[in-house]
């Protein structure tokens, strides 16, 4: 199944004046397992954030993380979706755009979430399991974290 998503991404001339520099569907979109399909819409290698120049930064080869920077992106879990338990260094901001999805942590505990809900995760190990019969879309913003301690897998 397809992502139909559009992507548009602000900046500035060589005045300094605001212009739309993109609009169009992210050139990132993969079917990176079974039953998940995944659009990268944006990211930064620096915090803070640098918003000068004209770089694609939607347009980068990454993985889930990106040490001391941030991706934007949209998932599309389809029901059955292969599992996949993992920990981000990161903090991450998820909205449940369509559809409904279980996230589990690691001992056991289910949540729920429905189109409309917010989901703050903060580095902990989580699964996204779609036991419905429709796709869960989700759009992540994911934020560099300090946690060491807490090592990145899956």
């Amino acid at each position: 199944m397809s992502m139909n998503i559009r992507r548009v991404v602000t900046g500035h001339d060589a005045n300094g004046k605001a212009i739309v520099l993109i609009d169009d569907k992210p050139p990132r979109i993969a079917n990176p397992r079974e039953g998940l399909h995944s659009a990268l819409i944006w990211t930064t290698n620096t915090l803070p954030a640098k918003v000068n120049g004209n770089d694609d930064m939607g347009d980068v080869e990454i993985g889930t993380t990106i040490k001391k920077g941030s991706v934007f992106r949209v998932n599309k879990y389809e029901p059955g979706v292969i599992p996949r338990v993992h920990r981000t260094q990161s903090i991450d901001y998820a909205i449940v755009l369509s559809g409904e999805i279980d996230m589990e942590l690691e001992n056991g505990v289910e949540v729920k979430l429905k189109t409309g809900d917010f989901l703050v995760q903060r580095a902990t190990v989580h699964n996204w399991v779609n036991r419905g019969t429709t796709p869960c879309l989700i759009a992540f913003i994911l934020i560099s974290a300090n946690g060491e301690q807490l090592q990145e897998f899956g």
